[in-house]
């Protein structure tokens, strides 16, 4: 059963009490947990609202081409801008998952955060359809619309596309040290491109570290 906090959490994001449980659990729920009922199946729906709320939404701000249509849509949707959104909304608390998940950092996963936050939005338009999905949508991404998400790239996204470009294996990002205390953490990435180079930064979360991990690498690499 959902805990009276993550309820709480569920009724004050989406503007009404969870109607039912198992559903908003599902959409919580890691693979690590060992539950047949996990986020994955929610999240292919919610991905597929995401984009045509996105997509529906830069379409009526003007006569922008297809390609910068496309190339900010792909910004707005991509698995780090969920991420983000996620965070912001503080749902990190709220993601059930295995000990092995929790020990690895889960809770801070750009990509189990990205997925989560997708089938959020999946649960909801089941349970109350494509309106209040939509408009959760344009309240949850308004200042990443208005920042100009995906006018200019984003490093991680620079990097991969170089990569691509080259004929090079995706980048590999990896975590070399976590330290401080829990409210000053620091991480250290490093990331890597087979038979390229490494590049490493610090910053305060792990997505920031890579974020400069990437830009390092480009201005050394790209």
């Amino acid at each position: 059963m959902l805990t009276a906090e993550t309820r709480a959490f569920l009724a004050e994001l989406t503007g009404a009490p969870p109607r039912r449980s198992e559903l908003w659990l599902e959409a919580l729920t890691h693979g690590s947990l060992g539950e047949a009922a996990t986020y994955e199946r929610l999240e292919f729906l919610g991905d597929r609202v995401l984009g045509l709320a996105i997509a529906e939404w830069l379409h009526e701000r003007g006569r922008m081409d297809e390609g910068s249509l496309s190339q900010r849509l792909n910004a707005l949707v991509s698995g780090f801008t969920c991420a983000e959104v996620a965070r912001e909304i503080g749902l990190p608390p709220h993601l059930r998952l295995g000990k092995q998940a929790r020990d690895d950092g889960g809770h801070d996963s750009d990509n189990i955060l990205g997925d989560c936050v997708e089938a959020l939005l999946g649960a909801l338009f089941v349970e109350r359809g494509w309106d209040a999905a939509r408009a959760l949508v344009r309240r949850l991404w308004a200042d990443h619309l208005a920042a100009g998400k995906g006018e200019t790239k984003h490093p991680k996204a620079a990097l991969q596309e170089w990569a691509a470009g080259n004929k090079r294996k995706a980048p590999v990002y990896a975590v070399l040290a976590r330290e401080g205390p829990d409210h000053a953490l620091s991480f250290t990435v490093e990331v890597a491109v087979k038979g390229v180079g490494e590049a490493r930064a610090s910053g305060g979360s792990k997505q920031e570290a890579e974020t400069l991990a990437a830009k390092a690498f480009m201005k050394a690499f790209g």
